[in-house]
């Protein structure tokens, strides 16, 4: 939806929202309207508070369907995350690199030792079969 200013350019509106506070309390004056039988007073809150007759629609239909109680004290926008919880998660990954990382190193480490008595064993009997050549 566009509105035209004074100096005739178009500002474009935002998508409007509503707490469903709000929606209840609206909906609530309209059906004490309409109980009341003042004939006009429905189209006269719609124009007060700037709202289309398919909007009250909407909000009687999620009324009905109880989804307005369930958002009433429901916060606004995300969830805060617990930095705790990400610092955990963060840690937890990094001793497990960490455990893979020493796993891989005591492996090296074995096969170092193993090559090392391998060499030695190789170096006695080379130095065996030196001395014992005339």
């Amino acid at each position: 939806m566009s509105v035209m200013t004074q100096d005739d350019t178009e500002v474009r509106r935002g998508k409007r929202s509503w707490p469903a506070r709000y929606k209840l309390d609206i909906l609530d004056e309209i059906d004490d309207v309409k109980r009341g039988g003042e004939s006009g007073a429905v189209g006269e809150i719609c124009r007060r508070e700037g709202l289309y007759s398919s909007l009250i629609s909407e909000w009687r239909k999620q009324r009905d369907e109880g989804a307005l109680e369930g958002l009433s004290d429901r916060p606004v926008g995300r969830k805060a995350t617990d930095r705790t919880v990400v610092e955990l998660a963060r840690l937890r990954k990094r001793v497990s690199d960490l455990e893979t990382e020493l796993s891989t190193a005591n492996e090296l480490i074995e096969a170092q030792g193993k090559v090392s008595a391998l060499l030695q064993t190789m170096s006695r009997r080379s130095a065996d079969h030196t001395t014992t050549r005339p």
